[in-house]
């Protein structure tokens, strides 16, 4: 049977299952907190409001404690699973240069199935939450997020022929995490009040199965053979994954002008700074949400997520109508980052449902920054570096993601008694710095030329790692 050249179904299916566990993480691990403490079940209500029914100071102390509880778990899983994963993504992506795209894909998705499988045996057997950090960093040795977007988004590199093209298909990988997301964060709620959580954990199990054996066996590979550019180390063709991704990285700003590593290293930064903020602040919704005065129900927090989700589909939007009309790259950017301002600065101080509803309105085109650098990083360098590339900008997001989560979350620990909004406005302010660096970038200018490449690199590598065919 032949294979496809669709890495669409993996990723829609991987967001369709992972969201439909990732309301839940947060929700189980407050739940859990909340029976150790108090001694007491947790309180569920079929209202708008948990707080509704409760006002006591004692009550809202429990909230405070809670809040605090639940945000070191959620740094302490952060921190156990963060250099695992990172050294993971780093190596499987480079490696795929030369041993195929699918490893970079398939490896993380064994490792969200067991970190699914341990979230469902701790839930069913009602084991020890701690467990959960174990199980953290037992997925994180298959790599993460990182690894598996990396792998995709090289994916889509090599069967690409213009950046037109490549622009709008990795615009279109950001709106299926955000289309299935949605529609898997709206179950959840439902799902959650009907069937507990043992449910939700199994059915996403079950889904992971299934990705996992359309990646296998239906995916077909892009990369079929080693690069001709690829130089000898230590008199042997074969070199091991760690001279590949050095290799890699050191090839891309070697192998430039001055002019194209500068604007490469600036975008870059770009995208890291601005990953740095974004995924900060957002990752705090949650447990915001569940905080006094919101307290929201798991059906309100479903619903939040689906709104939430719905800023891929408008980037999505946005980019395609943007890049049809001809609106320069660095202006998509800027509307994308002024879009996340003026949400975080919205959301920190929100006080009412409906409020915090709305602020989810200004940051729909939140998410355009994401596709619109990785095409302009991916148009600077050659096909024999995509992987190189990526592995780099995976492991940088996942270090700012990391990062960011564990740093976000104690800032939130000492901030929530005082002002819990004020992660948020840490969120705002730190997109300044990605917005400073764009304005560096459009002084210099962004139509780097292929004949800024110097001349040792303009060998026959394009013909040789040309995956045009594979289209036909």
């Amino acid at each position: 049977m032949k294979g496809l050249f669709l890495v669409e179904p993996v990723v829609a299916l991987y967001a369709f299952s992972s969201f439909l566990i990732y309301p839940l993480v947060q929700q189980y691990v407050y739940r859990r907190l909340w029976q150790d403490l108090t001694n007491t079940t947790y309180p569920i209500s079929d209202n708008t409001s948990r707080c509704a029914e409760n006002n006591s100071s004692n009550h809202s102390s429990y909230h405070e404690a809670m809040q605090k509880q639940a945000s070191l778990f959620s740094l302490y899983t952060e921190l156990f699973s963060t250099i695992p994963s990172l050294v993971v993504t780093l190596m499987l992506v480079a490696y795929s240069d030369r041993g195929g795209r699918k490893i970079a894909i398939i490896m993380p998705l064994f490792g969200t199935l067991i970190y699914t499988l341990a979230f469902l045996a701790v839930s069913y057997f009602e084991l020890n939450i701690y467990l959960l950090i174990g199980s953290s960093l037992l997925s994180s040795l298959f790599g993460g997020l990182g690894t598996f977007l990396g792998g995709c988004f090289a994916y889509i590199a090599d069967l690409c022929k213009d950046d037109r093209q490549k622009t709008l298909r990795m615009a279109g990988l950001d709106m299926m995490i955000g289309l299935l997301s949605g529609v898997a964060s709206i179950a959840t709620g439902y799902f959650l009040r009907a069937a507990g959580f043992n449910w939700p954990f199994l059915t996403s199990a079950l889904c992971q199965c299934v990705i996992i054996l359309y990646a296998i066996f239906i995916l077909e590979e892009t990369v079929n053979k080693v690069p001709t550019d690829a130089i000898i180390l230590d008199g042997t063709p074969q070199r091991s994954a760690t001279k590949q991704m050095l290799y890699g990285v050191y090839q891309m700003f070697t192998g430039a002008s001055r002019r194209c590593k500068t604007v490469l290293l600036l975008l870059i930064l770009i995208f890291t700074s601005f990953s740095f903020a974004y995924v900060g602040g957002i990752s705090l919704m949650t447990l915001y949400e569940l905080n006094e005065p919101l307290c929201w129900t798991e059906i309100l927090i479903g619903y939040g997520s689906a709104l939430s989700t719905t800023v891929f589909l408008i980037s999505f939007v946005g980019v395609s109508v943007f890049t049809y009309c001809g609106v320069p790259q660095l202006l998509i950017i800027l509307m994308g980052i002024l879009s996340v301002i003026c949400g975080m600065l919205l959301v920190a101080f929100a006080k009412t449902t409906l409020i915090m509803f709305l602020v989810r309105v200004p940051m729909l085109l939140s998410i355009m920054p994401f596709p619109v650098l990785r095409s302009m990083m991916s148009k600077i360098i050659s096909k024999s570096e995509q992987g190189a590339l990526f592995a780099g900008l995976s492991f940088l997001e996942s270090l700012t993601s990391n990062v960011s989560g564990a740093i976000f979350n104690s800032v939130y620990a000492s901030t929530v008694s005082w002002f819990p909004g004020f992660i948020f406005l840490l969120s705002a302010g730190l997109c300044a710095i990605p917005l400073s660096l764009l304005g560096v970038v459009s002084l210099i200018g962004v139509d780097v030329a292929k004949e800024d490449k110097v001349p040792a690199e303009q060998d026959p590598v394009e013909d040789e790692n040309d995956n045009s065919s594979l289209l036909r």
